[in-house]
């Protein structure tokens, strides 16, 4: 076994704490990776506060997780020691089912479905997993992804799940230039969406309820902002979208949207993690529309995203925190007092660690 540190809470009620455990001894397809940096993703405080009713604890996040490769198993071909890599939001699937084949396994089917980076107890023994505010991990060789050279490691932290959750539904539903393009929501994973979107050549408008936020909305790259509360300006906008992405978490009302949509065009949400108010079906039906949803996205759209993003020189904006103060940027990420994601720099970890 592998003594490690983090940070976890012990109850929906407790703050994060430094925490000892062990990590398990890696097996043969095995990558061990010292943690580097890891992103606060708004899922973790969700997880944390067990607000979906799911959490074990003790519950130790991070799934937007960047290192180096520390040792490799004798069966790992593409990693070496001393490799930048990274880790997403799983760390296992059943590997069989039509959807892993098609490496897409955030659809896993399998028995068990697949497994997340933490909170989500390893199939058949029931083992917690525990994330990336920590000082190593342990991961299947196939669900490490690279990082490419061009990317700052504490960058590409969130990309691993803000940016593969929002490009994962650009791809598919085939997001390509000249299009008209909206993103409702300016957080996370909005502003990585505007990005993404417009380097794919799309013309991006925002919708957001925050007035202040239309100067961040057009620096980075969205041609348009509509403020929803202004009805005019959301009745000019009606059948006008080739597709809209929404990325808001909480219960909202969807069907202005939808009337922004052309025939044949798609709201998909990545955001709602809520019963939503009630779909006006007539909506759908009289413009041939689709409402439909998408969750985070393979190891290989992941990879892809990377890739992309060191294309085309996209980054997430990032503010680094100390392990020390994730506890008040959970406090901040639920006031919307961040732009546009915090990202932990995990030697702060080590640090705290040797002192004590």
């Amino acid at each position: 076994m592998i003594k490690s540190i983090g940070y976890a809470a012990k109850n929906q009620f407790s703050s994060l704490h430094s925490f000892e455990f062990e990590r398990r001894d890696p097996n043969p397809d095995d990558v061990v990776i010292d943690v580097l940096f890891c992103g606060v993703c708004h899922s973790d405080v969700h997880q944390v506060k067990n607000e979906w009713a799911n959490t074990v604890y003790p519950c130790l996040p991070g799934h937007e997780i960047v290192g180096r490769v520390f040792s490799v198993g004798e069966k790992v071909t593409r990693y070496r020691h001393g490799d930048m890599v990274g880790v997403g939001c799983m760390v296992d699937s059943c590997g069989v089912c039509e959807s892993c084949q098609e490496g897409l396994e955030n659809y896993c089917s399998g028995k068990h479905g697949w497994t997340a980076t933490y909170n989500g107890p390893m199939k058949p023994d029931g083992t917690n997993t525990y994330g990336g505010y920590s000082n190593y991990i342990v991961v299947k060789e196939h669900f490490v992804l690279s990082i490419p050279d061009a990317l700052e490691p504490a960058a590409a932290a969130p990309i691993l799940c803000a940016g593969v959750t929002t490009y994962s539904p650009l791809k598919h539903w085939k997001v390509s230039p000249g299009q008209k393009v909206g993103v409702v929501g300016l957080g996370g994973l909005g502003h990585m969406a505007v990005k993404l979107a417009v380097a794919m050549g799309a013309y991006v408008t925002v919708f957001t309820t925050h007035k202040e936020k239309e100067d961040d909305a057009f620096a980075l790259g969205a041609s348009g902002v509509i403020i929803e509360s202004d009805k005019a300006a959301m009745a000019s906008q009606e059948r006008s979208f080739d597709f809209i992405l929404d990325t808001i978490p909480q219960k909202h009302d969807v069907n202005p949207f939808i009337l922004c949509l052309k025939r044949d065009a798609t709201l998909c949400l990545v955001g709602p993690l809520e019963p939503l108010a009630p779909i006006n079906n007539q909506q759908v039906a009289m413009g041939r529309r689709c409402v439909a949803g998408s969750v985070i996205g393979g190891i290989s759209e992941t990879q892809e995203v990377l890739n992309f993003c060191a294309e085309h020189s996209i980054a997430p904006n990032i503010e680094i925190i100390g392990i020390g103060g994730v506890n008040d940027a959970f406090k901040r990420i639920e006031k919307e007092d961040v732009r546009f994601r915090f990202v932990i720099d995990m030697q702060t970890l080590k640090a705290e660690a040797a002192t004590n």
